[in-house]
């Protein structure tokens, strides 16, 4: 069994993380850390958790104890509590946060194992991607194969509210966000840089920009992106590169039909489709943020580096009807 700590237990990533983990025919949840609800039973703060778990919430940290410890952190901790705590060599570290997501003087291994599944199975830490930054990347890195890339991309993509975390804020209270739309961060979003890495590393270069305009939705979960990219290339030949791309990813899968966001939903599927008008493809992807986007491909990640098939855990039931 790999014995499994879990940093910042309380919020959506870790009460999701845990209803995975409860499920994994080969994990053990060792501790469940949140200091604000220590004592406390998980399923009274995880509710869909009821009948499920015994297990508390505890403020200790027994780091000796585990193999593997998930950062369920906001973005910026991660690095923070890791100047401040010890973690013992032998324990792999699995980052939500986006503190280790570039490259630098760190040893992190970018967690998208449609492009680094080798590396992450020889990694001890390992920064999981986005949930913008993974539907945006499955959209695009055939393209990005395919040497595509040459001018401006055009992406917009819509995202759920459990997006921005569990604690309310202006644009997750109910009144606010229910029959309403807006964007936010246009051209700046902080997944930019991660996903400009993984194209570069594809396609060997990156001089065209990634245009991002982001949306907030009126639903819970998931994430619909569209990307338009200029080629002459001919629509057959992108599809067959696009299938033979994913030909071998657990859970990206190309489709010949127009795709939508409850086919993802409550899966660590994701989704991508391709369609050409004149000489403009229009590149549509959806995900689960919280899945596939999140701590779905955290366990993923995990299943890769233990030596475990990327699916064991992870066999969930799309929430289309």
């Amino acid at each position: 069994m790999i014995r499994i700590g879990i940093l910042g237990a309380a919020g959506y990533t870790g009460g999701e993380l845990i209803r995975l983990l409860l499920n994994h025919p080969e994990a053990e949840i060792v501790f469940a850390n949140s200091e604000s609800n220590a004592g406390n039973l998980v399923s009274d703060v995880h509710e869909g958790l009821i009948g499920e778990t015994d297990l508390k919430f505890t403020d200790e940290m027994p780091f000796d104890q585990v193999d593997v410890v998930f950062f369920c952190f906001g973005h910026g901790k991660s690095e923070a509590f890791l100047q401040e705590h010890t973690i013992p060599e032998g324990v792999k570290i699995i980052d939500l946060a986006q503190d280790f997501r570039i490259k630098g003087s760190h040893d992190y291994i970018y967690g998208l194992p449609e492009i680094n599944k080798q590396e992450i199975a020889q990694a001890q830490h390992v920064a999981n991607p986005g949930c913008f930054a993974t539907c945006i990347q499955v959209a695009l890195l055939p393209a990005a194969h395919l040497n595509l890339l040459k001018e401006d991309v055009a992406v917009n993509a819509i995202t759920g509210s459990t997006g921005a975390g569990q604690k309310p804020g202006a644009t997750t209270h109910f009144s606010w966000r229910n029959n309403n739309l807006s964007i936010y961060k246009p051209f700046q979003h902080q997944h930019i840089a991660e996903i400009r890495q993984s194209l570069q590393q594809v396609q060997g270069y990156l001089d065209a920009d990634i245009d991002f305009i982001p949306y907030r939705g009126d639903f819970a979960r998931g994430i619909f992106c569209t990307a338009v990219v200029k080629t002459p290339a001919p629509v057959e030949d992108v599809i067959e590169a696009y299938k033979d791309f994913y030909a071998d990813a657990a859970f990206t899968h190309y489709s010949d039909k127009s795709i939508d966001l409850k086919q993802v939903v409550n899966t660590n599927k994701a989704l991508v489709h391709v369609e050409k008008y004149g000489n403009k493809l229009l590149i549509t992807s959806c995900i689960d943020n919280l899945l596939k986007g999140a701590v779905g491909q955290a366990v993923q990640n995990m299943n890769i580096m233990f030596g475990l098939s990327e699916t064991v855990g992870l066999k969930l039931k799309a929430s289309a009807f």
